[in-house]
C-alpha cells in the first residue's frame, strides 16, 4: 500500500497569452476548475499508474464547502482510500490560482485553507494505516511540524519514506537522514544544498552527504538525474513532446516513479516509467485531468 500525506486543492486555471506585468490587466482565455494539490495529484498518479490491486490512501484535510465535496468525490472516483481525509468545519478547501501561458509555462499562487489544518492528531489517528504501508509519500504544502512528525513516524515504522520538498523550505539534517528518496527540481536542490550551482551532480552529492539516502532531481525538458546509494548515478534525457500545459508534470513523474518502485522495478527503470507518464501529462491541460492511466504508458519503460 502507498500512503500519501499532503495537500488537496481545487485548481482555478486560466489560460493567458503571457504572464501579466505588475499592475497590468490582461485579457485571458479559457477558465477551468480542476482537481489538484500536490498531495492529491501524486495520490491520483500513484493510483492510476500502479499495478492493479495496489491500494493507495491519503491523510489530508478538506474544507466543508462545495470544493471539498467535489474533491472528495474525485479522490474516491480514482480508487483512493479517503477514510483519513478529515472535513474541517468552517474552513475553506485549499485552492491554487494557476495562470498557464502560450508556452505552456505556469505561475501558481496557493491559499492553504484546510491544508493548513492538518495536524499531528490526524497522523496519530492514521497510525494503523501508515503501519500497513510499504511507501509513505509527503510534500510541503501542509504544516512543517506535521511533515516532520510524519517522516519520523514512518521511518520509525520501517517504511520507505519519500519526500518531494515543494514548495522549497529549509529542512533540518535530522529530517533528511530519515528520507529514503528525496525527489525535487533543480531550484529546490540548490536551495536545500545551500549552494549556488547548476552542477546537478554536485547538488545531489551534497544532499546525500547531508543525509538523504537517494536523490532524484527533475530537470524539466532536460530530463532527470538520479543519485542512488546502490544503483549509482545517471542522467536520463526527457522524451521530446509538444507541451500544452506543464501543471502536475512533476507530480505525475513522482507518482509513476513510486508506482514502479512499489512494483519492484529498479530505480532507473522507475525513473523511465515516471518520465513516460509525465511526457503524456504535459500534452494535456490541467493537473489531475492530465495524468494518464497505466494502460496509456509504455510499461516497457
Amino acid at each position: 500500500m502507498i500512503v500519501i500525506i499532503g495537500s488537496i486543492n481545487m485548481d482555478l486555471v486560466l489560460r493567458v497569452p503571457r504572464m501579466p506585468m505588475p499592475g497590468e490587466t490582461l485579457a485571458g482565455g479559457k477558465f477551468m476548475t480542476i482537481p489538484g494539490g500536490k498531495g492529491a495529484n501524486q495520490a491520483v498518479a500513484c493510483a492510476r499508474l500502479s499495478q492493479p490491486g495496489t491500494r493507495v490512501a491519503m491523510v489530508a484535510c478538506l474544507g466543508d464547502d462545495a470544493f471539498g465535496a467535489q474533491m472528495r468525490a474525485s479522490i474516491v472516483a480514482n480508487g483512493i482510500d479517503d477514510s483519513h481525509i478529515a472535513d474541517i468545519a468552517n474552513e475553506a478547501t485549499g485552492i491554487a490560482s494557476i495562470l498557464v501561458d502560450d508556452q505552456a509555462q505556469n505561475s501558481i499562487v496557493l491559499a492553504a485553507g484546510a491544508n493548513g489544518r492538518l495536524a499531528i492528531e490526524h497522523l496519530e489517528q492514521a497510525r494503523e494505516l501508515i503501519g500497513r504501508a510499504s511507501i509513505v509519500l509527503l510534500q510541503l504544502e501542509v504544516p512543517m511540524p506535521v511533515v516532520i512528525h510524519a517522516i519520523e513516524l514512518a521511518h520509525a515504522l520501517g517504511k520507505t519514506v519519500v519526500l518531494n520538498p515543494a514548495p522549497a523550505q529549509p529542512l533540518p539534517p535530522s529530517v533528511l537522514a530519515k528520507i529514503d528518496y528525496l525527489i525535487l527540481n533543480e531550484i529546490e536542490a540548490a536551495m536545500l544544498a545551500d549552494k549556488e550551482s547548476d552542477d546537478i551532480a554536485l547538488l545531489a552529492t551534497e544532499l546525500r552527504t547531508r543525509g538523504a539516502r537517494n536523490v532524484v532531481v527533475t530537470l524539466g525538458e532536460k530530463g532527470v538525474y538520479g543519485d542512488f546509494a546502490q544503483a549509482g548515478t545517471r542522467h536520463l534525457p526527457a522524451q521530446k513532446v509538444k507541451a500544452v500545459d506543464t501543471t502536475a508534470a512533476g507530480d505525475t513523474f513522482i507518482g509513476g516513479f513510486i508506482a514502479a518502485l512499489d512494483a519492484g522495478r529498479d530505480e532507473f527503470a522507475a525513473i523511465a516509467y515516471g518520465q513516460a507518464a509525465a511526457a503524456i501529462s504535459v500534452t494535456r491541460e490541467g493537473a489531475q485531468t492530465s495524468i494518464p492511466q497505466r494502460d496509456e504508458v509504455d510499461v516497457s519503460n
